[in-house]
């Protein structure tokens, strides 16, 4: 059975989903005084790369007359890495090391205790495009061309590693950049 092209487009809903197009909330929230904050609307800008989740469900082996009979495990969740655009105000990065000094201090064997106060929670929203409007009114230019095609749900994260920034004088034409690895308790995608 030959598939031609306009068989394929037909089927190719929104033109394709695309990789360049999401945005990530991550709530560091009411960490102690003395916890950077930092603004979340700055952040969605600034936050140049994520992922969509990875979890894997083990599977069992079990023993039978020869064969080996599958049977479901448990789900584990992989750690989630985000990269950040650095500016030159530091705001993003130094609240992320403050949440890290939070949980684990940088100097002795302390921090926080309670998971209560130091994971918090997390959005990333895949987005697509939106039918153009060109041509038909003023509402195309307010930024209105995007809708969320799928979201998840990050619960119970908190940051694991924070990379470190290269500084060299071979460096130019570039804008710096580090990357924050979380651990993640567990994902689920949201209702859009």
């Amino acid at each position: 059975m030959a598939h031609s092209l306009t068989d394929f487009k037909s089927k190719l809903v929104g033109g394709g989903a695309r990789p360049n197009l999401f945005e990530v909330e991550i709530t560091p929230g009411d960490l102690p005084s003395g916890v950077a904050k930092y603004d979340g609307d700055v952040f969605k800008y600034m936050c140049k790369a994520a992922n969509l989740p990875a979890s894997n469900v083990a599977s069992i082996d079990v023993p039978f007359r020869g064969r080996t009979f599958k049977v479901n495990g448990d789900r584990t969740f992989d750690n989630w890495t985000i990269t950040v655009i650095n500016d030159t105000d530091f705001k993003i990065r130094r609240a992320f090391e403050e949440w890290a000094q939070f949980v684990a201090n940088y100097q002795e064997a302390s921090g926080a205790t309670n998971p209560q106060d130091y994971m918090r929670s997390a959005t990333v929203k895949h987005l697509g495009r939106k039918k153009s409007n060109i041509g038909y009114g003023e509402n195309n230019s307010k930024g209105e061309g995007l809708k969320t095609i799928a979201q998840y749900k990050f619960a119970d994260i908190f940051p694991v590693s924070i990379s470190a920034i290269d500084l060299s004088y071979d460096t130019t034409d570039t804008i710096e950049e580090f990357t924050v690895e979380f651990a993640v308790n567990y994902w689920y995608p949201e209702k859009v």
